[in-house]
């Protein structure tokens, strides 16, 4: 190859880049058009050059040209650190925020069916017979109730708590594609042992205690798992009718949402873990362990409301950034 020759008749080329990539905020559409040609053009270029003449120097500048013109047409790649933080203040709480009716509602109706249960249970003898024997009850209404917090060191405790409410949470997440029917299920269960564990324990006349160690950690823990909840059910939904999207692209964008959501909520549910672990089981009074876990829930809501409606009025849908996503194509509604 003869190298003047070919530096000649491509130098132009590789002067118009250098010129574009300077000028990369300030480009019209043509010149964008223009900037993407000229890149293609010099990486092959670069390529030749590295095959059949081998020059450090040309080859120095023409590799920091290509790096530059890459760098102009696809940006600069985010750091780590700041992904989290958007994902902390913007896409976490918008998808929360967007979902408030599904969780709320979840949240209503487990409460109503709890309270149900719970009085069922209190009321009748023929249903505590039924859950165990006179002697299992009494020993859980006067000592494994209480003692299930304090029986083993609170961080292993912690620990084993938060596992087991992250895999629920994500089970709700998860399983909500199936028409949200696993969801409904694994809400019910849930109730029915809270609302069971209330019932004798109020039919024992113990019910302060009862509240006065379910609500540190309940609050946050149950909201978060109200939370997964109406976002399973949602994603479910959507199945059924995904309104003007189709299909696909409904599922794509709620189910990203839905997957971004369980890494939020297992941050939350660590959060609830400690508390069950380190304040439930204190020697704090009952109001102070009971004000803990209220500011706890307080936090997470404002949290939500704050963060999540601005960002959702800004047009977030907590999905992961538009450069991430895949292209689709516009089609007639």
């Amino acid at each position: 190859m003869d190298l003047d020759a070919f530096v000649a008749a491509h130098r132009a080329e590789w002067d118009r880049l250098e010129q574009l990539v300077g000028r990369r905020g300030r480009l019209s559409g043509p010149e964008a058009d223009e900037l993407v040609g000229l890149y293609r053009a010099a990486s092959t270029h670069l390529s030749t050059l590295r095959s059949a003449a081998p020059d450090p120097v040309l080859l120095g500048r023409l590799s920091a040209l290509v790096a530059r013109a890459r760098t102009a047409i696809a940006g600069a790649q985010d750091s780590g650190w700041r992904d989290v933080v958007r994902f902390l203040t913007v896409g976490f709480p918008a998808a929360v925020y967007l979902n408030r009716r599904w969780w709320l509602g979840v949240m209503l109706a487990f409460a109503v069916v709890s309270v149900a249960v719970a009085w069922w249970v209190a009321a009748n003898p023929s249903v505590q017979a039924s859950i165990g024997a006179p002697e299992e009850i009494r020993q859980l209404v006067e000592h494994d109730f209480e003692d299930y917090y304090s029986e083993n060191p609170a961080g292993s405790f912690a620990a084993r708590v938060w596992v087991n409410n992250a895999w629920v949470a994500a089970a709700c997440l998860a399983l909500g594609v199936f028409l949200g029917l696993p969801v409904v299920y694994l809400l019910w269960m849930n109730a029915v042992n809270v609302a069971a564990s209330a019932g004798l324990m109020a039919s024992a006349g113990r019910l302060d205690v009862f509240f006065g160690l379910i609500t540190p950690h309940g609050l946050l823990e149950l909201t978060a798992v109200f939370v997964a909840a109406g976002a399973g059910l949602r994603l479910g939904w959507t199945v059924v009718d995904p309104g003007q999207r189709s299909r696909a692209e409904a599922l794509a964008e709620t189910g990203r949402a839905t997957i971004g959501m369980a890494l939020g909520l297992a941050g939350v549910l660590l959060v609830s873990g400690v508390i069950e672990a380190f304040v439930t089981p204190s020697g704090l009074p009952t109001w102070a362990r009971i004000g803990i876990g209220v500011l706890a829930e307080a936090l997470f809501l404002a949290y939500v409301w704050v963060y999540g409606r601005r960002a959702v009025l800004a047009g977030e849908v907590g999905d992961i950034a538009r450069p991430d996503r895949a292209d689709t194509l516009p089609v007639a509604g």
